[in-house]
């Protein structure tokens, strides 16, 4: 009998969950606070605040706890509930994706998310490979890691080829690991110190240093490099998330830029930049796929996942120095 209350309880709280609790919910898990939230559904503030209060008693449970600076910050129930209310809304994207092309004769659109340093090394040879033996319609998105796990919890992507985030940021989230890169000090081709044989890296502390932000994935990596070399925070360092910038300021100056080798990578082939002869070897952060937890992929998202791991697999094998395969 118990059981059965349970069950109609739970079916009279689907009747009454709509859309823009959903919606609501997590956008303001994706913001941290209302007032953003509001924003980018255009509507109200209060409409917000209001949307939630009718979620979180609808629920019986409290989604959100007070956070520093007049933020929200999940509670335990609320990330929870965030792994599955984002793959509900990821389904429901999924199915009118199915509706639209049917409309369309079958054509398939697969969005894909790539960092740039993925998009520009890997992702041609994967899209001509794929156009071989696939008809669907490709969309290569890059944008910051943590924007892309956003869009793909909502369903606007497929697929994230990225790094592996924190773990509070992998809530419902499943990653494959591709390959491994190594931070770099990145300098101009002709820096006074590039042909150093054993720059000192106690020498960062009279430069200056451009480092990614607080939210950059690499951070991090970052962080803990300079800690290990008893560094710590770099009086002179500027925090930067745009490698256009980075890679400009460094080419019009004698500053080091801290980044994945996978950045500068094409850089380094040409000539244009070089690195600093600086042991990095300990800060190896993980490249791979990103899926939702609760989805089975389609065939035409395991072919190109497929795809994906054959040309990374090749790159691993053909630049030895500069990638690590899983495992080593």
């Amino acid at each position: 009998m118990v059981i059965s209350l349970q069950t109609i309880t739970t079916r009279q709280k689907l009747a009454r969950i709509r859309h823009r609790h959903l919606n609501c919910f997590l956008e303001i898990a994706r913001t941290g606070k209302v007032g953003l939230a509001a924003q980018a559904m255009n509507v109200s503030q209060p409409a917000a605040s209001k949307t939630l209060r009718e979620l979180e008693e609808i629920l019986d449970a409290t989604l959100f706890e007070r956070a520093g600076k007049g933020g929200l910050q999940l509670t335990a129930a609320g990330r929870v509930f965030q792994r599955y209310a984002g793959a509900s809304i990821a389904a429901l994207r999924e199915g009118l994706d199915g509706l639209e092309r049917s409309r369309t004769a079958g054509e398939l659109l697969l969005r894909i998310g790539a960092l740039t340093e993925v998009a520009a090394r890997i992702m041609p040879t994967v899209v001509k490979e794929f156009a071989r033996s696939n008809s669907a319609r490709l969309r290569v998105i890059t944008a910051p890691n943590s924007t892309m796990l956003d869009q793909l919890r909502l369903g606007e992507l497929a697929l994230v080829v990225g790094r592996l985030a924190q773990p509070n940021q992998m809530q419902g989230l499943s990653f494959t690991h591709l390959y491994s890169e190594k931070l770099v000090c990145a300098v101009r081709a002709k820096h006074p110190q590039l042909r150093s044989d054993s720059f000192e890296i106690a020498r960062l502390r009279e430069m200056t240093v451009l480092i990614p932000t607080a939210e950059g994935v690499m951070r991090p990596a970052v962080d803990r490099f300079l800690i290990a070399n008893g560094l710590g925070a770099l009086p002179q360092s500027i925090e930067a998330r745009s490698p256009s910038f980075c890679r400009q300021y460094i080419l019009d100056t004698d500053a080091v830029w801290l980044i994945s080798r996978g950045v500068v990578e094409r850089d380094l082939e040409n000539g244009t930049l070089g690195t600093l002869n600086v042991d990095t070897s300990d800060t190896q952060g993980a490249i791979g796929l990103t899926v939702r937890a609760a989805t089975d992929p389609s065939p035409t998202l395991r072919m190109m996942m497929d795809t994906i791991a054959r040309v990374a697999h090749e790159q691993t094998l053909t630049y030895p120095e500069y990638f690590s395969q899983p495992g080593n």
